[in-house]
């Protein structure tokens, strides 16, 4: 587990000026925030989950932010945002790049505050999100095979076109409106001990670590709020060590939602002063999150909204009171929440795909699937061939997925078709 710990809070958040720190928002400014997004945001509702409530030894409270307009937070720091421009700048319109969410955000907000918007996405940007954001009105431009591509063009064409560059994270009106979230979760929860959110680039768990330890401090209580980042793309564990945002190594990960290198400048300064730690997932335990999001919480999430609980679950939280954890957005591609869930019910022991080199003779087949019927195991696909690299004249390899009930199911079924005198080889679990 990779954790960063800063010195615990007082029973008061320590005032921006105590800390050298301008980026932390005030009280004030979350609450006229909230009112001015109340007729654009929906206040989300939250699920009181009992198996995570067990798995932690305390209530835990899912705040369903999946369900929120244009499925996701963004939609919050992107109106707070545009909401504060001048009428000049309204007139020169507004420009963004992201793959998804941010872009959704930013398209709504503009066609509610009646302000023209630009977008630049990569060209695999999923069809779902591409859709979405024109059909909010935005002007999407499809170029590059990562998001880089886009940051570039959409910065470009701000100084081209005086267009207002609209960050995703790195703006104080961003953290802000990002922050409202927070309100609601403090509002909604007695004695809410400790708040779980996903860090991408910051802006979210920011604005929430501000309002929330300003709302606490103002009843002489504490907050504990951990971040929670995907271990294949986590700038800030070693950022925070250093003291300064640095450009880490990132490879791919499922949570491409919250994959960025760099931690913005303006969220790292908050977060060093109030976010207590910061721990990472691996891809297998976000995957058993989303599938115990499907199966027990009925909620469709993507990846990057899940990381909360995957935490939970791989046992990187600990909490003595009421949890908060944000299901920060549900915007996942259909083909990519199929393969999630067979890479979730594999990790979790309930899924896997043998291959059994057989003798090429009759009854072979069919003494397995007697062997795996015994065994109690589901067959879901077969696939027989005799053709395979290292094979011999005489032999055949069968292929088989199978649906099981967990690690020791698993192990069980293995051992049966081992006992028999069978070689079975585990290709996918």
């Amino acid at each position: 587990m990779t954790t960063h710990t800063t010195t615990p809070s007082s029973s008061q958040a320590p005032s921006s000026a105590e800390l050298g720190v301008s980026a932390i928002p005030t009280l004030a400014e979350f609450e006229e925030a909230a009112l001015m997004l109340r007729d654009v945001v929906v206040q989300t509702p939250f699920d009181e989950s009992e198996h995570l409530s067990g798995v932690l030894g305390a209530p835990v409270h899912l705040k369903l932010e999946n369900l929120q307009r244009t499925g996701s937070f963004k939609i919050r720091g992107a109106t707070y945002r545009l909401s504060r421009l001048t009428a000049e700048e309204r007139a020169r319109g507004v420009v963004a790049a992201s793959a998804g969410n941010h872009a959704q955000g930013v398209a709504l907000a503009a066609q509610k505050l009646g302000i023209a918007a630009t977008i630049f996405m990569p060209l695999g940007v999923p069809v779902p999100k591409l859709l979405a954001t024109r059909g909010y009105g935005a002007e999407v431009i499809l170029e590059g095979a990562t998001v880089e591509t886009p940051l570039r063009l959409a910065a470009e064409f701000a100084e081209r076109t005086g267009a207002v560059l609209i960050p995703p994270f790195d703006h104080r009106d961003v953290i802000i409106g990002q922050g409202t979230l927070g309100l609601e979760l403090w509002d909604a929860i007695p004695d809410l001990d400790t708040v779980v959110v996903g860090i991408g680039g910051g802006g979210l768990i920011a604005g929430v670590a501000a309002a929330v330890k300003a709302r606490a401090a103002a009843e002489g209580r504490t907050v504990r709020i951990i971040g929670v980042q995907a271990e294949n793309s986590a700038a800030y564990p070693s950022s925070l060590a250093a003291g300064e945002p640095l450009t880490v190594a990132t490879t791919p990960t499922i949570a491409d939602g919250i994959a960025v290198a760099r931690p913005g400048d303006l969220p790292f300064e908050v977060i060093s002063a109030l976010v207590d730690e910061v721990v990472t997932v691996s891809d297998d335990d976000i995957a058993r999150a989303l599938l115990i999001l499907l199966e027990r919480a009925k909620q469709v999430v993507e990846p990057a909204g899940a990381v909360g609980v995957a935490a939970i679950l791989a046992g990187k939280v600990q909490a003595s009171g009421p949890t908060a954890v944000i299901l920060s957005g549900g915007n996942i591609d259909p083909l990519l929440l199929q393969r999630v869930v067979a890479h979730g019910l594999a990790a979790s022991g309930r899924y896997m795909t043998l291959q059994i080199p057989l003798p090429d003779r009759p009854g072979q087949l069919a003494r397995v699937s007697e062997l795996l019927s015994i065994a109690g195991a589901n067959v879901t696909e077969v696939l027989h061939t005799r053709h395979g690299q290292g094979m011999q004249i005489s032999e055949v390899i069968l292929q088989l997925s199978v649906e099981t009930r967990g690690e020791e199911h698993r192990a069980h079924v293995i051992s049966v078709l081992e006992e028999a005198g069978f070689q079975p080889r585990v290709v996918l679990d």
